[in-house]
């Protein structure tokens, strides 16, 4: 444990100014407060904030920071409060204690949903002032040193993870690359013991077999610079365990098929010398394909800047190699504490916080603190790709981002109302992967909105967050219009009509607390149109059976008969993908708990499972007059002989009748015949039927079928 005057002396060694006087008084402070308490591992409590403060201190943080490691733990674990933080170290430092304070547990949640909510509420904090989150990245890395004190395996476990998936991805993001990495190395070797314990014995034998191979490299690198008359400092080290078995996992590979284990960096005085020196080093060693990388034109996101490469190096050793000038090792050393000015709370540099911004974004548009947590792993957890607007802004995103992806980056309105784009001037599909240097045109249209279907391929969390926000939006809208049509249609059958005194006097009954709500739950499927009548009048409301579904044209069920319009997969209504039920078919609905109403045609097989459940049947049909624009898929069967020209000749008919093949799959081929199932994108059940006249017509096809599956 750093001794008192230990701690002072190196806060002075890079901060001369410092307030003495201050970090002396927090220091006995700290001490007082924690008083006899003792850590897991049987340490006075006191050494953890000390050790904190040590970490702060190796990074060279101004002397708040240094103050607040050293108090973050007094209000909550002892009998100081907010108030006598203010009143002796002045209100910056009680801000700071109050952001890193840590949370209450809130026992009625989940472990997942207090993660979630915990790191809601660091992101907000730390959005104030970053330095909450580095005194809290410092609080979280000793206690990970000392995790193996804690008894519990479980508590071991659900701290490890949380720190792989939370502080160590924000240690990268504010550029502190050792603080993630032990955080990564020691939540591996809790999660993982037996891995990391095999990579560690299998590097010791490396080493004893090839000797010192780092301290070779390292001259000879050291010597090909010299002769090219590049000065520079280089070093080399392994590759931790973790970053070894990621690799492994991630190429599904063994660790005898590894080859670049091994990292170096050189270190030289000017930007054009990193230029010179790769040049150096591509003219004496033979480089690898597609691993070179310049962070030193276009920087991270955490301003990390540094020429990557890799080349077959001595023993042809495949080593990686890093080139920056002292400047940016300071940065890639010291992170956001490199030269972060830290006057009046304000962050000088808005470009460095983008990343944290998104986060922020994302924060506003997700619902659940859950939902939020994966998005923001899924944000920071990507490499990324580098894209331009047509004006030449540069937009970073994560590897895989779609134009969709680009479009929420650019602002959130462009996204909702995104309907195309262009990639280096040709218009390209929404789902098409961008890459480095592509320029983005986005095309806009008034009445566009999100489609549920971009979630499929969208990879940012804002993005994600704001499709599944307008999806919510538009579901509980149709839920409360399904929800009314059923209710009404089940007060028609019985005779009577909906009143609003009727809705809100079975609202208690029915458990909701407005009749929205009430509209909504009908539609989801949780109380059917007859519940909410039984509720209103109940000595006639669940007297009646409901009748059986009826078959024919449907005709005789019209008056009461929910109409089905506005199917947007996935909400309150969907089609069946059973049956691919098609606008004319006879139709009959099933009203399952939270999915609303699936429908059917009335000769599905499906249903058949459903014969003792009456009270989810609700009667439906296709409303009569209604415009309806959808592409529906249907099936058919087709045989069609083994001919030259036949296949073409089949989808020329079904290209003639303006149908689309969205699939095609043969089932059965003969001497003669292929047997296929084709699936066909129409308007209605009459497209459907016009294109199987068309077909049947044509010599090459022997039958075609419509069918279910």
């Amino acid at each position: 444990m750093l001794r008192q005057h230990e701690l002072i002396k190196r806060v002075k060694s890079y901060d001369p100014g410092a307030d003495v006087n201050a970090l002396n008084r927090a220091y006995i402070f700290s001490m007082e407060a924690h008083g006899a308490q003792k850590r897991a591992s049987g340490d006075p409590y006191f050494s953890h904030p000390v050790e904190v403060a040590g970490i702060l201190s190796d990074k060279k943080l101004d002397c708040d920071s240094i103050i607040t490691g050293l108090l973050h733990d007094t209000v909550e674990d002892t009998v100081a409060t907010m108030e006598d933080i203010q009143g002796l170290f002045g209100e910056d430092v009680a801000r700071l204690v109050d952001g890193v304070t840590k949370l209450s547990q809130i026992e009625t949640l989940s472990d997942r949903a207090k993660q979630a909510e915990n790191f809601r509420k660091l992101l907000l904090a730390m959005s104030e002032d970053i330095r909450v989150l580095l005194v809290k990245q410092a609080d979280r890395l000793h206690n990970m040193r000392t995790l193996e004190f804690i008894r519990s395996e479980d508590k071991r476990a659900l701290i490890a993870r949380e720190t792989m998936d939370i502080y160590a991805p924000l240690a990268e993001r504010i550029g502190i690359l050792d603080w993630k990495e032990e955080l990564e190395d020691r939540a591996f070797a809790e999660l993982n013991a037996d891995a990391r314990m095999s990579i560690v014995k299998r590097l010791q034998y490396l080493r004893e077999k090839g000797g010192d191979l780092i301290g070779r490299v390292t001259l000879e690198l050291t010597q090909t610079l010299a002769d090219c008359g590049v000065k520079a400092e280089v070093t080399g080290r392994e590759k931790s365990p973790y970053s070894i078995w990621r690799k492994m996992r991630r190429k599904n590979i063994g660790f005898e098929q590894l080859s670049d284990i091994m990292a170096f960096r050189v270190v030289v005085s000017q930007i054009q010398d990193c230029y010179q020196a790769l040049g150096a080093i591509h003219g004496h060693y033979r480089v690898i394909p597609g691993r070179f990388k310049d962070y030193v034109s276009i920087p991270k996101p955490n301003d990390y800047r540094s020429l990557h490469t890799s080349v077959y190096g001595p023993e042809n050793q495949r080593i990686e190699i890093q080139i920056r000038t002292h400047e940016m090792h300071q940065v890639a050393e010291l992170g956001v504490a490199a030269h972060w000015q830290f006057k009046q709370n304000v962050m000088t540099d808005g470009r460095q916080f983008r990343w944290l911004r998104e986060l922020l974004e994302i924060l506003e548009h997700a619902e659940a603190p859950e939902e939020f947590l994966e998005h923001t792993k899924l944000e920071m957890f990507s490499d990324q790709v580098f894209c331009f607007s047509p004006k030449g802004d540069l937009m970073e995103l994560p590897q895989g981002a779609s134009p969709v992806d680009f479009a929420y980056a650019v602002h959130t309105e462009i996204g909702d109302t995104c309907v195309g784009a262009k990639i280096n001037g040709q218009e390209a599909p929404l789902r098409t992967e961008l890459k480095n240097g592509d320029q983005i045109e986005i095309l806009t249209g008034l009445d566009q909105s999100p489609s549920p279907s971009w979630e499929s391929f969208v990879v940012t969390g804002k993005a994600r967050a704001c499709i599944r926000r307008f999806v919510r939006s538009q579901t509980r809208e149709q839920y409360n219009r399904l929800g009314q049509e059923i209710i009404e249609k089940a007060f028609r059958r019985e005779g009577r009509k909906v009143t609003k005194k009727t809705m809100t006097s079975v609202l208690l009954k029915l458990s909701c607390r407005t009749v929205d709500d009430l509209l909504v739950a009908v539609g989801q499927g949780r109380y059917t149109g007859q519940d909410v009548f039984a509720a209103a009048y109940p000595r006639t409301g669940r007297n009646r059976q409901r009748a059986a579904p009826i078959s024919g044209d449907g005709k005789g069920i019209s008056e009461y008969a929910v109409p089905i319009r506005g199917l947007i997969p996935g909400m309150a209504v969907h089609l069946a993908v059973c049956c691919h039920p098609l606008p004319g078919d006879q139709i009959v609905g099933i009203v399952a708990t939270g999915k609303g109403i699936t429908v059917h045609t009335s000769d599905c097989e499906t249903l058949s499972n459903f014969i003792e459940m009456p009270e989810q049947w609700v009667d439906v049909q296709w409303e009569v007059g209604a415009e309806d624009a959808s592409i529906h898929v249907s099936r058919i069967n087709v045989i069609l002989a083994n001919r030259p020209g036949c296949l073409a000749a089949m989808t020329a008919v079904i290209g003639r009748y303006k149908g689309n093949i969205s699939n095609l799959k043969i089932t059965d081929r003969s001497k003669d015949f292929f047997e296929m199932q084709i699936d066909i994108e129409v308007s209605d059940v009459q497209h459907l039927t016009n294109i199987i006249a068309g077909l049947r017509a044509d010599s090459a096809v022997g039958s075609v079928e419509r069918t279910q599956r």
